[in-house]
Protein backbone atom coordinates (compact mmCIF):
# COMPACT_ATOMS: atom_id res chain seq x y z
CA UNK A 1 0.00 0.00 0.00
CA UNK A 2 0.75 3.43 -0.59
CA UNK A 3 2.96 5.42 1.80
CA UNK A 4 3.67 8.97 0.80
CA UNK A 5 3.31 12.62 1.94
CA UNK A 6 0.77 14.57 1.32
CA UNK A 7 2.18 17.26 -1.80
CA UNK A 8 0.70 19.98 -3.67
CA UNK A 9 -0.71 19.00 -6.88
CA UNK A 10 2.47 19.64 -9.15
CA UNK A 11 2.00 22.18 -12.02
CA UNK A 12 2.77 21.48 -15.06
CA UNK A 13 6.05 21.99 -16.53
CA UNK A 14 7.49 22.75 -20.12
CA UNK A 15 9.38 19.76 -21.45
CA UNK A 16 12.17 21.39 -23.32
CA UNK A 17 14.29 24.23 -21.50
CA UNK A 18 14.72 27.07 -23.26
CA UNK A 19 16.98 29.50 -21.78
CA UNK A 20 15.70 32.85 -23.19
CA UNK A 21 11.81 31.64 -21.58
CA UNK A 22 13.71 30.67 -18.77
CA UNK A 23 15.55 34.09 -18.06
CA UNK A 24 11.65 35.91 -19.57
CA UNK A 25 9.49 34.15 -16.57
CA UNK A 26 11.90 35.60 -14.07
CA UNK A 27 12.02 39.07 -15.36
CA UNK A 28 8.61 39.45 -16.14
CA UNK A 29 7.06 39.14 -12.61
CA UNK A 30 9.99 41.13 -11.70
CA UNK A 31 8.68 43.71 -13.62
CA UNK A 32 5.41 43.47 -12.38
CA UNK A 33 6.35 44.08 -8.64
CA UNK A 34 7.09 47.33 -6.70
CA UNK A 35 10.80 47.60 -6.36
CA UNK A 36 11.11 49.31 -2.70
CA UNK A 37 13.45 50.44 0.04
CA UNK A 38 12.33 49.49 3.58
CA UNK A 39 12.29 52.31 6.28
CA UNK A 40 13.94 49.49 8.44
CA UNK A 41 16.73 47.88 6.86
CA UNK A 42 17.21 45.32 10.40
CA UNK A 43 13.00 44.22 9.87
CA UNK A 44 12.34 46.16 13.27
CA UNK A 45 9.13 47.93 13.53
CA UNK A 46 9.67 51.58 14.03
CA UNK A 47 7.95 54.70 15.03
CA UNK A 48 8.64 55.93 11.72
CA UNK A 49 6.45 53.54 10.09
CA UNK A 50 3.32 54.01 12.33
CA UNK A 51 4.40 57.63 11.53
CA UNK A 52 3.92 57.20 7.88
CA UNK A 53 0.64 54.86 8.41
CA UNK A 54 -1.40 57.08 10.28
CA UNK A 55 -0.40 60.39 7.99
CA UNK A 56 -2.18 58.13 5.04
CA UNK A 57 -4.50 56.66 7.49
CA UNK A 58 -5.96 59.67 9.18
CA UNK A 59 -6.40 61.99 5.89
CA UNK A 60 -8.70 58.94 4.77
CA UNK A 61 -12.43 59.31 5.63
CA UNK A 62 -13.45 55.79 5.00
CA UNK A 63 -11.05 54.76 7.43
CA UNK A 64 -11.86 57.65 10.11
CA UNK A 65 -15.36 56.48 10.70
CA UNK A 66 -14.47 53.12 10.36
CA UNK A 67 -12.33 53.62 13.45
CA UNK A 68 -15.47 55.76 15.06
CA UNK A 69 -17.60 52.88 15.13
CA UNK A 70 -15.40 49.86 15.16
CA UNK A 71 -13.99 51.41 18.44
CA UNK A 72 -17.13 50.79 20.17
CA UNK A 73 -19.12 47.59 18.37
CA UNK A 74 -18.66 44.20 17.48
CA UNK A 75 -17.35 43.62 14.04
CA UNK A 76 -19.71 41.01 13.06
CA UNK A 77 -23.02 42.41 14.48
CA UNK A 78 -22.11 46.35 12.40
CA UNK A 79 -20.57 44.28 9.28
CA UNK A 80 -23.75 41.26 8.88
CA UNK A 81 -24.79 41.82 5.74
CA UNK A 82 -28.53 42.88 5.39
CA UNK A 83 -28.74 41.64 1.41
CA UNK A 84 -27.52 38.45 2.66
CA UNK A 85 -29.78 38.13 5.72
CA UNK A 86 -32.85 38.64 3.25
CA UNK A 87 -31.42 36.14 1.01
CA UNK A 88 -30.85 33.26 3.22
CA UNK A 89 -34.06 32.02 3.83
CA UNK A 90 -35.04 28.77 5.69
CA UNK A 91 -36.60 27.55 3.35
CA UNK A 92 -36.25 24.32 1.53
CA UNK A 93 -37.71 22.37 -1.62
CA UNK A 94 -36.45 19.22 -0.59
CA UNK A 95 -36.59 18.01 2.88
CA UNK A 96 -36.46 14.64 4.93
CA UNK A 97 -40.00 13.53 4.82
CA UNK A 98 -39.63 12.93 8.56
CA UNK A 99 -38.71 15.26 11.48
CA UNK A 100 -36.61 14.01 14.56
CA UNK A 101 -36.83 15.68 17.73
CA UNK A 102 -35.73 17.12 20.37
CA UNK A 103 -32.79 19.40 18.83
CA UNK A 104 -29.98 17.97 20.50
CA UNK A 105 -27.22 20.29 22.68
CA UNK A 106 -24.05 18.84 23.37
CA UNK A 107 -23.70 21.86 25.79
CA UNK A 108 -19.61 22.51 27.30
CA UNK A 109 -17.85 19.46 25.30
CA UNK A 110 -16.84 18.79 22.09
CA UNK A 111 -18.87 16.03 21.16
CA UNK A 112 -20.53 17.07 17.77
CA UNK A 113 -19.64 14.27 15.93
CA UNK A 114 -21.09 11.96 18.21
CA UNK A 115 -24.10 14.60 18.16
CA UNK A 116 -23.64 14.29 14.31
CA UNK A 117 -23.91 10.51 14.43
CA UNK A 118 -26.78 9.88 16.72
CA UNK A 119 -28.91 12.33 15.17
CA UNK A 120 -28.51 10.44 11.54
CA UNK A 121 -28.77 6.93 12.90
CA UNK A 122 -31.94 8.18 15.25
CA UNK A 123 -33.97 9.26 12.07
CA UNK A 124 -34.35 5.54 11.09
CA UNK A 125 -35.37 4.40 14.46
CA UNK A 126 -37.83 7.07 14.91
CA UNK A 127 -39.47 6.87 11.80
CA UNK A 128 -39.83 2.72 12.31
CA UNK A 129 -41.16 3.01 15.92
CA UNK A 130 -43.47 6.62 14.92
CA UNK A 131 -41.37 8.21 18.15
CA UNK A 132 -42.31 11.93 18.81
CA UNK A 133 -39.15 12.67 20.88
CA UNK A 134 -35.63 10.43 21.05
CA UNK A 135 -31.96 10.15 21.35
CA UNK A 136 -29.73 7.61 21.73
CA UNK A 137 -27.04 8.41 24.43
CA UNK A 138 -24.16 10.49 23.19
CA UNK A 139 -22.32 10.10 26.80
CA UNK A 140 -22.69 5.83 25.90
CA UNK A 141 -20.11 5.99 22.96
CA UNK A 142 -18.16 9.02 24.63
CA UNK A 143 -17.63 6.93 27.99
CA UNK A 144 -15.90 4.48 25.70
CA UNK A 145 -14.47 6.98 22.96
CA UNK A 146 -12.54 8.35 25.86
CA UNK A 147 -11.62 5.10 27.59
CA UNK A 148 -10.21 3.79 24.58
CA UNK A 149 -8.54 7.44 23.58
CA UNK A 150 -6.48 6.79 26.91
CA UNK A 151 -5.15 3.28 25.93
CA UNK A 152 -4.53 4.61 21.98
CA UNK A 153 -2.00 7.31 23.18
CA UNK A 154 -0.27 5.15 25.80
CA UNK A 155 0.01 2.42 22.94
CA UNK A 156 1.47 5.10 21.08
CA UNK A 157 4.00 6.16 23.80
CA UNK A 158 4.75 2.29 23.97
CA UNK A 159 5.42 1.91 20.79
CA UNK A 160 7.59 5.30 20.03
CA UNK A 161 9.25 5.13 23.46
CA UNK A 162 12.60 5.36 22.10
CA UNK A 163 12.10 8.34 20.24
CA UNK A 164 13.75 11.53 21.82
CA UNK A 165 10.84 13.42 24.43
CA UNK A 166 10.73 16.89 22.70
CA UNK A 167 10.42 14.99 18.90
CA UNK A 168 7.35 16.02 16.94
CA UNK A 169 5.49 13.05 16.71
CA UNK A 170 5.64 12.66 20.48
CA UNK A 171 5.16 16.86 21.26
CA UNK A 172 1.65 16.52 18.79
CA UNK A 173 0.60 13.16 20.55
CA UNK A 174 0.75 14.47 23.58
CA UNK A 175 -0.53 17.52 22.97
CA UNK A 176 -4.44 16.87 22.67
CA UNK A 177 -4.35 13.73 23.40
CA UNK A 178 -7.63 12.83 24.34
CA UNK A 179 -9.73 15.34 22.37
CA UNK A 180 -13.47 15.03 22.45
CA UNK A 181 -14.13 15.17 18.44
CA UNK A 182 -13.69 12.19 16.74
CA UNK A 183 -13.89 11.38 13.39
CA UNK A 184 -16.59 9.15 11.49
CA UNK A 185 -14.51 6.23 11.34
CA UNK A 186 -13.85 6.18 14.55
CA UNK A 187 -17.68 6.15 15.93
CA UNK A 188 -17.93 3.19 13.47
CA UNK A 189 -15.41 1.33 15.67
CA UNK A 190 -17.20 2.55 18.44
CA UNK A 191 -20.39 1.37 17.51
CA UNK A 192 -18.98 -1.82 16.13
CA UNK A 193 -17.21 -2.94 19.24
CA UNK A 194 -20.28 -1.15 21.77
CA UNK A 195 -23.25 -0.90 20.13
CA UNK A 196 -25.65 1.84 20.33
CA UNK A 197 -28.04 2.77 23.61
CA UNK A 198 -31.08 4.97 24.43
CA UNK A 199 -30.51 8.06 26.30
CA UNK A 200 -32.58 6.72 29.04
CA UNK A 201 -30.08 4.00 29.43
CA UNK A 202 -26.78 6.11 29.96
CA UNK A 203 -28.35 9.89 30.97
CA UNK A 204 -25.95 12.99 30.75
CA UNK A 205 -23.88 13.67 33.58
CA UNK A 206 -22.08 16.86 34.44
CA UNK A 207 -19.10 15.96 32.97
CA UNK A 208 -20.12 14.55 29.73
CA UNK A 209 -21.92 17.87 29.00
CA UNK A 210 -18.70 20.12 30.98
CA UNK A 211 -16.47 17.97 29.45
CA UNK A 212 -13.22 20.64 30.03
CA UNK A 213 -12.62 19.38 34.57
CA UNK A 214 -12.76 15.89 33.51
CA UNK A 215 -10.21 16.64 30.18
CA UNK A 216 -7.98 18.36 32.17
CA UNK A 217 -7.24 15.78 34.51
CA UNK A 218 -6.82 12.91 32.45
CA UNK A 219 -4.40 14.33 30.72
CA UNK A 220 -2.50 15.14 33.33
CA UNK A 221 -2.55 11.27 34.83
CA UNK A 222 -2.00 10.05 30.97
CA UNK A 223 1.03 12.54 30.58
CA UNK A 224 2.39 11.31 33.85
CA UNK A 225 1.68 7.58 32.61
CA UNK A 226 3.19 8.32 29.43
CA UNK A 227 6.50 9.39 31.04
CA UNK A 228 5.86 6.22 33.60
CA UNK A 229 6.13 4.03 30.26
CA UNK A 230 9.20 5.41 28.98
CA UNK A 231 11.49 5.47 31.94
CA UNK A 232 10.34 1.64 32.74
CA UNK A 233 11.14 0.87 28.93
CA UNK A 234 14.21 2.63 28.80
CA UNK A 235 15.25 0.60 32.01
CA UNK A 236 14.18 -2.82 31.00
CA UNK A 237 16.43 -2.04 26.98
CA UNK A 238 19.00 -0.85 28.91
CA UNK A 239 19.07 -4.22 31.02
CA UNK A 240 19.05 -5.78 27.77
CA UNK A 241 15.80 -7.63 28.31
CA UNK A 242 14.41 -9.65 25.36
CA UNK A 243 11.97 -7.49 23.28
CA UNK A 244 9.23 -9.94 23.45
CA UNK A 245 9.63 -9.39 27.56
CA UNK A 246 10.00 -5.48 27.26
CA UNK A 247 6.45 -5.42 25.45
CA UNK A 248 4.64 -7.63 27.51
CA UNK A 249 6.02 -5.89 31.23
CA UNK A 250 4.98 -2.71 29.48
CA UNK A 251 1.50 -3.57 28.80
CA UNK A 252 1.20 -5.16 32.26
CA UNK A 253 2.37 -1.34 33.71
CA UNK A 254 -0.34 -0.01 31.05
CA UNK A 255 -3.23 -2.40 32.07
CA UNK A 256 -2.40 -1.09 35.67
CA UNK A 257 -2.49 2.51 34.66
CA UNK A 258 -5.46 2.19 32.56
CA UNK A 259 -7.47 1.12 36.16
CA UNK A 260 -6.77 4.71 37.27
CA UNK A 261 -8.33 6.33 33.89
CA UNK A 262 -11.25 3.80 34.29
CA UNK A 263 -11.65 4.39 37.99
CA UNK A 264 -11.60 8.14 36.85
CA UNK A 265 -14.50 8.10 34.08
CA UNK A 266 -16.71 5.71 36.03
CA UNK A 267 -16.89 8.18 38.84
CA UNK A 268 -18.00 11.24 36.74
CA UNK A 269 -19.99 9.91 33.74
CA UNK A 270 -20.92 6.53 36.02
CA UNK A 271 -21.00 3.06 34.57
CA UNK A 272 -21.75 2.30 30.93
CA UNK A 273 -23.85 -0.75 30.38
CA UNK A 274 -21.99 -3.74 29.29
CA UNK A 275 -22.19 -4.12 25.24
CA UNK A 276 -22.90 -7.78 25.82
CA UNK A 277 -25.87 -8.04 28.54
CA UNK A 278 -29.36 -7.16 27.99
CA UNK A 279 -31.36 -4.41 29.26
CA UNK A 280 -34.98 -3.14 29.01
CA UNK A 281 -36.35 -0.01 27.15
CA UNK A 282 -39.72 1.20 26.82
CA UNK A 283 -41.01 4.10 25.38
CA UNK A 284 -44.00 5.55 24.36
CA UNK A 285 -44.35 6.36 20.40
CA UNK A 286 -46.69 9.43 18.93
CA UNK A 287 -49.67 7.77 19.69
CA UNK A 288 -49.38 7.49 23.34
CA UNK A 289 -48.79 3.84 23.11
CA UNK A 290 -46.24 1.82 25.27
CA UNK A 291 -43.40 -0.16 24.16
CA UNK A 292 -40.89 -2.23 25.51
CA UNK A 293 -37.42 -3.98 23.68
CA UNK A 294 -35.05 -6.17 25.46
CA UNK A 295 -32.06 -6.57 24.73
CA UNK A 296 -27.94 -5.67 24.59
CA UNK A 297 -26.87 -2.52 23.48
CA UNK A 298 -24.70 -4.55 20.51
CA UNK A 299 -28.36 -6.09 19.65
CA UNK A 300 -30.00 -2.80 19.77
CA UNK A 301 -27.75 -1.60 17.26
CA UNK A 302 -27.99 -4.62 14.96
CA UNK A 303 -31.72 -4.32 15.18
CA UNK A 304 -32.67 -0.95 14.83
CA UNK A 305 -29.75 1.39 13.51
CA UNK A 306 -28.13 -0.87 10.82
CA UNK A 307 -30.71 -0.89 8.19
CA UNK A 308 -31.19 1.06 5.49
CA UNK A 309 -27.97 2.01 5.67
CA UNK A 310 -25.39 0.76 7.93
CA UNK A 311 -22.91 3.09 9.37
CA UNK A 312 -20.64 0.08 8.72
CA UNK A 313 -21.14 0.30 5.16
CA UNK A 314 -20.45 4.58 5.03
CA UNK A 315 -17.18 6.35 3.76
CA UNK A 316 -15.87 9.58 3.95
CA UNK A 317 -15.85 11.80 0.88
CA UNK A 318 -13.67 15.03 1.27
CA UNK A 319 -12.57 17.99 -0.38
CA UNK A 320 -9.15 18.92 0.33
CA UNK A 321 -7.75 20.67 -2.70
CA UNK A 322 -3.74 20.15 -1.45
CA UNK A 323 -3.90 16.73 -2.73
CA UNK A 324 -4.74 14.85 -5.49
CA UNK A 325 -8.13 13.87 -6.20
CA UNK A 326 -9.58 10.29 -6.52
CA UNK A 327 -7.26 8.54 -4.13
CA UNK A 328 -7.40 6.91 -0.57
CA UNK A 329 -6.20 9.09 2.07
CA UNK A 330 -5.57 8.08 6.14
CA UNK A 331 -3.98 10.15 8.64
CA UNK A 332 -1.19 8.61 10.57
CA UNK A 333 -1.25 7.58 14.15
CA UNK A 334 -4.83 9.52 14.21
CA UNK A 335 -7.79 6.72 16.14
CA UNK A 336 -9.08 5.72 18.92
CA UNK A 337 -9.91 1.82 19.56
CA UNK A 338 -6.28 0.72 18.87
CA UNK A 339 -6.24 -1.97 16.22
CA UNK A 340 -9.12 -0.45 14.90
CA UNK A 341 -10.83 0.71 11.35
CA UNK A 342 -8.60 3.46 9.75
CA UNK A 343 -9.84 6.70 9.52
CA UNK A 344 -9.99 6.35 5.58
CA UNK A 345 -10.83 9.74 3.26
CA UNK A 346 -11.75 9.35 -0.54
CA UNK A 347 -10.65 12.78 -1.78
CA UNK A 348 -12.84 14.08 -4.85
CA UNK A 349 -14.39 17.64 -5.91
CA UNK A 350 -16.07 19.38 -4.37
CA UNK A 351 -18.61 19.17 -7.12
CA UNK A 352 -19.51 15.20 -6.57
CA UNK A 353 -19.94 16.19 -2.82
CA UNK A 354 -22.33 18.17 -3.62
CA UNK A 355 -24.21 15.88 -5.87
CA UNK A 356 -23.83 12.86 -3.09
CA UNK A 357 -25.63 15.46 -0.80
CA UNK A 358 -28.48 15.98 -2.93
CA UNK A 359 -28.76 12.40 -4.00
CA UNK A 360 -29.00 11.15 -0.19
CA UNK A 361 -31.81 13.84 0.68
CA UNK A 362 -33.63 12.69 -2.11
CA UNK A 363 -33.40 9.11 -0.73
CA UNK A 364 -34.36 10.17 1.94
CA UNK A 365 -31.19 10.00 3.75
CA UNK A 366 -29.83 12.27 6.96
CA UNK A 367 -26.13 13.35 6.06
CA UNK A 368 -23.24 14.01 8.20
CA UNK A 369 -20.98 16.18 7.46
CA UNK A 370 -17.62 18.08 8.95
CA UNK A 371 -16.94 21.74 8.45
CA UNK A 372 -15.28 24.88 9.90
CA UNK A 373 -18.08 26.26 11.77
CA UNK A 374 -16.27 29.13 13.03
CA UNK A 375 -15.89 31.08 9.59
CA UNK A 376 -18.24 33.44 8.12
CA UNK A 377 -21.05 31.92 10.45
CA UNK A 378 -23.77 33.76 12.92
CA UNK A 379 -25.04 31.66 15.75
CA UNK A 380 -27.76 33.75 16.34
CA UNK A 381 -29.55 33.72 13.12
CA UNK A 382 -28.46 30.77 12.07
CA UNK A 383 -26.53 31.22 8.93
CA UNK A 384 -23.47 29.97 7.25
CA UNK A 385 -22.50 32.24 3.96
CA UNK A 386 -19.25 34.06 3.07
CA UNK A 387 -21.02 37.16 1.81
CA UNK A 388 -22.86 37.82 5.59
CA UNK A 389 -19.33 39.64 6.89
CA UNK A 390 -18.53 42.66 4.51
CA UNK A 391 -15.11 43.17 6.02
CA UNK A 392 -13.67 43.52 2.38
CA UNK A 393 -15.49 46.82 1.75
CA UNK A 394 -15.01 47.64 5.50
CA UNK A 395 -11.65 47.43 6.03
CA UNK A 396 -10.34 48.18 2.22
CA UNK A 397 -8.82 44.84 1.98
CA UNK A 398 -9.14 41.65 0.21
CA UNK A 399 -9.36 38.29 1.61
CA UNK A 400 -7.43 36.08 -0.94
CA UNK A 401 -6.65 32.42 0.77
CA UNK A 402 -8.13 30.02 -1.06
CA UNK A 403 -9.80 26.60 0.55
CA UNK A 404 -5.87 24.93 -0.26
CA UNK A 405 -3.92 28.07 0.72
CA UNK A 406 -6.10 28.10 4.49
CA UNK A 407 -5.37 24.33 4.49
CA UNK A 408 -2.00 24.93 3.96
CA UNK A 409 -1.39 27.67 6.67
CA UNK A 410 -3.55 26.80 9.19
CA UNK A 411 -5.79 28.90 8.89
CA UNK A 412 -8.63 26.55 8.28
CA UNK A 413 -9.96 22.86 8.80
CA UNK A 414 -12.69 20.23 10.30
CA UNK A 415 -14.05 21.89 13.66
CA UNK A 416 -17.69 20.49 13.84
CA UNK A 417 -19.55 18.25 12.78
CA UNK A 418 -23.86 18.37 11.60
CA UNK A 419 -25.97 16.88 9.78
CA UNK A 420 -27.62 18.08 6.49
CA UNK A 421 -31.74 17.39 6.14
CA UNK A 422 -32.62 19.51 3.62
CA UNK A 423 -31.43 21.30 0.03
CA UNK A 424 -32.89 23.99 -2.11
CA UNK A 425 -32.57 23.19 -5.42
CA UNK A 426 -32.51 26.32 -8.62
CA UNK A 427 -34.42 25.27 -11.23
CA UNK A 428 -32.06 23.44 -13.01
CA UNK A 429 -31.55 21.31 -10.56
CA UNK A 430 -28.84 23.22 -8.61
CA UNK A 431 -28.52 23.24 -5.37
CA UNK A 432 -28.65 27.08 -3.50
CA UNK A 433 -28.80 26.38 -0.16
CA UNK A 434 -28.97 23.42 2.44
CA UNK A 435 -31.17 22.99 5.62
CA UNK A 436 -28.58 21.99 8.37
CA UNK A 437 -29.63 20.58 12.02
CA UNK A 438 -27.16 21.36 14.73
CA UNK A 439 -26.13 20.37 17.93
CA UNK A 440 -26.37 23.44 20.30
CA UNK A 441 -29.52 23.59 21.48
CA UNK A 442 -33.05 25.41 20.13
CA UNK A 443 -31.83 29.05 20.89
CA UNK A 444 -29.08 28.55 18.25
CA UNK A 445 -30.00 29.53 14.96
CA UNK A 446 -33.84 29.02 13.62
CA UNK A 447 -34.94 26.69 16.46
CA UNK A 448 -31.62 24.69 16.33
CA UNK A 449 -31.20 24.83 12.65
CA UNK A 450 -29.35 26.71 10.34
CA UNK A 451 -28.88 27.61 6.21
CA UNK A 452 -25.59 27.29 4.73
CA UNK A 453 -25.36 28.75 1.34
CA UNK A 454 -23.92 26.72 -1.70
CA UNK A 455 -20.58 29.12 -1.96
CA UNK A 456 -19.76 28.39 1.85
CA UNK A 457 -20.08 24.73 1.10
CA UNK A 458 -17.40 24.89 -1.32
CA UNK A 459 -15.18 26.95 0.56
CA UNK A 460 -15.78 25.39 4.40
CA UNK A 461 -17.45 21.83 4.17
CA UNK A 462 -14.34 19.53 3.91
CA UNK A 463 -15.93 16.05 4.75
CA UNK A 464 -19.75 14.17 4.08
CA UNK A 465 -20.17 10.98 4.87
CA UNK A 466 -22.41 8.70 2.33
CA UNK A 467 -23.64 5.05 2.15
CA UNK A 468 -21.59 2.60 -0.49
CA UNK A 469 -24.78 2.18 -1.99
CA UNK A 470 -25.80 6.08 -2.55
CA UNK A 471 -22.20 7.00 -3.28
CA UNK A 472 -20.63 6.93 -7.19
CA UNK A 473 -19.24 3.61 -7.83
CA UNK A 474 -16.00 4.80 -8.78
CA UNK A 475 -15.12 6.64 -5.62
CA UNK A 476 -16.51 3.22 -3.84
CA UNK A 477 -13.80 1.39 -6.03
CA UNK A 478 -11.05 4.08 -4.27
CA UNK A 479 -12.49 3.41 -0.76
CA UNK A 480 -12.03 -0.50 -1.72
CA UNK A 481 -9.01 -0.18 -3.06
CA UNK A 482 -6.92 -0.13 0.12
CA UNK A 483 -4.34 1.45 -1.54
CA UNK A 484 -4.09 4.62 0.75
CA UNK A 485 -1.97 7.21 0.84
CA UNK A 486 -0.94 8.09 4.19
CA UNK A 487 -0.13 12.11 5.71
CA UNK A 488 1.77 12.71 9.05
CA UNK A 489 -0.08 13.07 12.71
CA UNK A 490 0.16 17.02 11.94
CA UNK A 491 -1.75 17.63 8.68
CA UNK A 492 -5.00 19.13 9.04
CA UNK A 493 -7.06 16.26 7.44
CA UNK A 494 -6.31 14.77 11.10
CA UNK A 495 -8.63 17.26 12.65
CA UNK A 496 -11.43 16.09 15.31
CA UNK A 497 -14.67 17.54 14.46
Amino acid sequence: MGNTNSSVIPTPTKTAFDEKDSILEVIDPLSEMHIAQPLSSDGSLTLGHVSSWEASSSADPKIRLARTIFSQSDIRSVLSSRSARIADQHIFNHVLDFKTGPITNQKSSGRCWLFATTNVIRYGIMRRLKLKDFQLSQSYLFFWDKLNKSNYYLELMIEHAELPIDDRLITHLSGDLISDGGQWDMVVNLIETYGLVPQSAYPESTHSSLSGPLNALLKTKLREHALILRTLADTLRSAHVREETVMSTLRAKKEELMKEVYNIMTATLGVPPNPNKRFVWEYIDAEEKVGRWEGSPKDFFEQFAAKPFSPVDSFSLINDPRNEYNKLYTVDKLGNIWGGRPILYVNTEVENMKATVVKMIKAGQPVFFGCDVGKFSDRDAGVMDTAFFEYENAFDIKLGLSKADRLQICESAMTHAMVISGVHLDLSGKPVRYKVENSWGETAGKEGYFVMTDAWFEQYVYQVVVPKALAPKELVAVFESGDKIVLPAWDPMGALA
